[in-house]
């Protein structure tokens, strides 16, 4: 795991590592509990303001940052957001540009966001209560599923030129998901793309959670996104009230199964928290 050798504290590796006697298992552990612990205070702090936060995750290249910035400018919500990427400031400045705010925060040699990382971004975001507060995971379909950052929900996006064996290869990644969003789907009558084929790889991973198919280029499917965002801001509020938020159903078609709610590491999702931060 890369948290245990550079990920989280970065390193030249001109040397070797034992792995023997189950060190590195056993400082995996002790990484992720540490990182869970940040993670309850996080969503604590979030909880306390009726904040909804969505962890978004991806590869590269999968169109995230676009249908982040298009999710932005047309859904009417308080919004504020945290962007993921090992350098630079470029996706920060594009959700600027749309008149949200934006925090980036740089991961150096780092493959994914973490629980401290984003403890540090939301005390200089300070979201209004209220608030969707999307975080842009780095680019990668491994370790972000590990790292609970203290979110709300998890959305899973791929692309229909990523193939559509991908649900089977980054399993733990789809079993996690909230809801899956297919994008670039205007690019379907250019490739040998087989739909029926990818949820059915997806549900042998997560057979719960809704696949909607989007395009951040066209626009065609974000109304469904959209509906499932709403929903999901509505559950928070219950729940912010002291009712239940249910995410099991959706007002949203989905592909390929029955909408519901990811088997997530860290089972919280729309869940009040009621230890202090």
């Amino acid at each position: 795991m890369c948290a245990t050798c550079g990920c989280s504290s970065p390193h030249d590796h001109d040397h070797a590592h034992d792995d023997r006697g189950g060190q590195v298992i056993d400082l995996q552990q002790r990484v992720l509990a540490r990182n869970d612990h940040l993670a309850e205070h996080n969503r604590t702090w979030l909880s306390d303001r009726g904040a909804l936060a969505v962890n978004l995750m991806s590869s590269p290249g999968s169109g995230k940052t676009t249908l982040l910035e298009r999710t932005v400018r047309e859904l009417p919500a308080a919004v504020a957001v945290i962007e993921g990427d090992q350098e630079t400031q470029f996706d920060a400045e594009r959700i600027r540009a749309t008149g949200r705010t934006a925090v980036q925060v740089n991961t150096g040699s780092g493959c994914h966001l973490d629980a401290a990382m984003v403890r540090r971004a939301l005390g200089e975001l300070d979201p209004r209560p209220g608030s969707v507060v999307f975080i842009e995971n780095v680019g990668n379909l491994v370790c972000p599923a590990l790292f609970d950052l203290g979110e709300t929900v998890r959305v899973v996006i791929m692309s229909v030129t990523e193939g559509e064996d991908k649900p089977l290869k980054y399993p733990h990644m789809v079993r996690t998901a909230d809801v899956v969003l297919l994008n670039k789907v205007d690019l379907l009558p250019h490739l040998d793309f087989d739909i029926d084929r990818f949820v059915g790889y997806l549900r042998q991973v997560n057979p719960h959670a809704p696949v909607l198919r989007v395009s951040a280029r066209t626009g065609a499917g974000l109304a469904d996104w959209y509906g499932w965002l709403r929903r999901a801001i509505r559950c928070q509020v219950a729940v912010t009230r002291g009712g239940h938020g249910d995410l099991t159903k959706t007002d949203s078609p989905v592909v390929g199964g029955h909408p519901g709610v990811g088997e997530h590491p860290h089972p919280v999702a729309l869940q009040p928290v009621d230890s202090p931060p």
